[in-house]
């Protein structure tokens, strides 16, 4: 059995909400090898630099909380021409968007911090939890 392993997704909060809402993630404009690193009962914590996708204002809090339910990526059909990779997951309910501030002071996430641009990473599992309990701690 493989151990879990703790992820940053990368995506506007607008295409977080709708992922939270239908149970699934989808990252790096729709690609699967990203969401193929990922393994069943894997923790994937959502971070939105813009509220909008289409804005250019920032927006830049961790939105959503989620543990990876499936074996494998699936294709869906989004529009002609774009069939994007996703994983199912189930989201935390009642999340507390937390600011990208909060993090940028501890030690640890100095050396994350410029992996924001890859659009998917793993962390370890002591700023996951640094991340997660601060998602759901007024819940």
């Amino acid at each position: 059995m493989n151990a879990t392993r703790y992820w940053i997704g990368v995506a506007s909060y607008d295409h977080v909400s709708t992922g939270v809402k239908q149970q699934f993630c989808q990252v790096c404009h729709g690609k699967s090898t990203p969401l193929n690193r990922m393994n069943t009962g894997d923790w994937l914590i959502y971070y939105s630099p813009k509220y909008h996708f289409k804005d250019s204002e920032p927006y830049q809090h961790f939105t959503a909380l989620g543990q990876i339910l499936d074996a494998a990526a699936y294709q869906v059909e989004m529009a002609p021409h774009f069939l994007p990779f996703r994983r199912d997951v189930r989201y935390r309910k009642n999340i507390t968007p937390l600011a990208l501030s909060f993090v940028q002071q501890h030690p640890l996430w100095s050396e994350y911090q410029s992996r924001l641009r890859f659009g998917h990473f793993e962390i370890p599992h002591e700023l996951f939890a640094l991340i997660g309990k601060e998602l759901t701690k007024y819940k």
